[in-house]
């Protein structure tokens, strides 16, 4: 097998060679001596990972191993754009100085890519999820923890060392299972240290992490990749991003204590005796829980919305390179407005929801995601519609509004579980939302090929960054108004139930952890 240095020099020398004819191939020859020196371009993923592992679709663009923006002009001193249908056209297309400066290779793009970024991780993440939990419902919480961080870490250090689509694929089963049972133990314990007048905002704190996450997976898959450590480029992205996992299961397993169940009053059905509860049992018990209405719409909402968040992230990094940003151009936004803007809005969004929580009920957490929502929507749209950098800044208040309803909603489902099936009820919501939701995002492709069906005929080309850019102005900001829509429904029937719980002189959400 081949070293990862020969792997990533013969993707260089294979973008620059041609076999059309033997003058083509010699001048290609001469131009791969001349340029040799240039530095190496930014690697970043999912782009550079498809194009050493080979998967994915393949398109015509600049050969950014060589070439920089600058020598994108034409014999007759137009701009070049590498954007021809077909392979043969692509290497066809050469600058003023007679160079190749366009390349047939992998986009990053495709059925392939979108399989391994969702369906193949979800599958196993939210079916094991719900296992796990079972599990983490009798047993310490804090090991299962721990031990779900240690695995989630692990997949993602061998990630760098992958040579085929294949140990990918298998790397992403892993790391599903690793991160499976970090959000239902997580939040099951959060639910018992904290009271219920204080869980959205407590619950919002412990979903800075996403926010951390995506923001540095910018900064290391961009940044990092430029380093090229050890002429190694995306590679360590991944080593790096694996550290800080591992030592955080360390402390959390010398550190943190499980905290006490705090006991929800039994359901009128429950059997006083029956103290530990069979698999069967328990299912039952949630499920029944899960079809109550208001419980269903949540769930809706919730994988509506949850929805534009897949979409757009497995998509951010590939439209702002169509709209000719430079890996530097989008870290140097794409690095900071998440961690900002998310923090912000899911830490604000859990103290406005415990405030009006006591005054109100239940029901009025709703409100706050329908508000938040229904104002994130133009700045979604304003993300696709405005050029860089209006499109960069139009993310800040996308992200303020936008993340709000993530701590909220699941302040309010564990409102409505009991805490002995809580941790189970938490990974029965995240299946259900992530299966729906984050499979939406393979809609994407499927919508831009049609889009550029339609207009295959245009004279001049219908640029493909306008047929993605309309597919993710149907599955981006349009699943913030859907879910919007839905969630008022979910407010209405939260506080019908919650009206007649007064009038019936009981407590529909029993809980004494207050």
């Amino acid at each position: 097998m081949a070293s990862i240095k020969e792997a990533v020099r013969h993707r260089g020398y294979e973008s620059i060679k041609n076999e059309d004819s033997p003058e083509r191939t010699d001048k290609r020859k001469m131009e791969k001596q001349e340029t040799v020196v240039r530095p190496v371009s930014v690697w970043h993923h999912p782009k550079s990972m498809a194009q050493e592992v080979h998967f994915g679709d393949q398109a015509c663009m600049i050969n950014s191993t060589y070439f920089t923006d600058n020598d994108l002009k034409g014999l007759n001193n137009t701009k070049i754009k590498c954007e021809a249908s077909t392979e043969n056209l692509c290497s066809s297309l050469v600058n003023v100085n007679g160079s190749y400066v366009c390349k047939w290779d992998y986009n990053g793009q495709g059925l392939e890519y979108q399989l391994v970024a969702g369906p193949v991780f979800i599958v196993i993440y939210t079916f094991s999820g719900i296992f796990i939990s079972f599990a983490a419902d009798k047993y310490n919480r804090k090991v299962m923890l721990a031990s779900c961080l240690v695995i989630w870490s692990t997949m993602t250090l061998l990630t760098g060392f992958v040579n085929s689509y294949w140990q990918i694929v298998i790397l992403r089963f892993g790391l599903g299972i690793g991160e499976a049972g970090c959000t239902p133990f997580a939040a099951s314990m959060i639910a018992d240290y904290f009271p219920k007048q204080s869980r959205g905002l407590a619950l919002g704190v412990y979903n800075w992490g996403i926010y951390i996450g995506y923001s540095m997976s910018y900064a290391f898959g961009n940044f990092i990749s430029k380093a090229n450590i050890n002429n190694q480029g995306w590679r360590w992205s991944y080593f790096l991003a694996a550290i800080p996992g591992i030592v955080i299961a360390v402390l959390l397993f010398l550190t943190v204590k499980d905290p006490p169940r705090q006991q929800s009053e039994p359901d009128k059905d429950v059997d006083k005796e029956q103290n530990t509860m069979s698999v069967g049992y328990k299912a039952k018990r949630v499920f029944t829980r899960f079809f109550n209405p208001s419980v269903m719409l949540l769930l809706l909402a919730s994988s509506i919305r949850n929805a534009a968040g897949y979409v757009i992230s497995y998509n951010t990094q590939q439209y702002f390179t169509d709209l000719h940003q430079t890996k530097d151009q989008i870290g140097d936004y794409m690095s900071w407005i998440p961690i900002v803007g998310g923090i912000l809005s899911v830490t604000v969004g859990g103290l406005l929801s415990d405030v009006i929580v006591k005054r109100l009920g239940l029901y009025s957490r709703v409100i706050v995601i329908f508000v938040s929502l229904v104002l994130a929507a133009p700045f979604a749209a304003g993300t696709l519609f405005f050029m860089p950098p209006g499109a960069y800044l139009c993310q800040i208040p996308t992200y303020l509004f936008g993340e709000m309803w993530i701590g909220i909603t699941i302040a309010v489902l564990v409102e409505l579980i009991p805490s002995d099936i809580r941790t189970t009820g938490i990974a029965v919501y995240l299946f259900i939302i992530t299966n729906i939701g984050g499979n939406i995002q393979l809609l994407v492709p499927v919508i831009k090929n049609h889009i550029k069906e339609m207009h295959k005929h245009d004279i001049p080309k219908y640029p493909d960054v306008n047929a993605l850019r309309t597919a993710l102005y149907i599955l981006y900001p349009g699943p913030y108004l859907y879910a919007a829509f839905i969630f008022v429904f979910v407010m209405l029937l939260m506080k019908r139930d919650q009206r007649k719980a007064e009038q019936s002189a009981y407590t529909i959400l029993p809980d004494t952890t207050a």
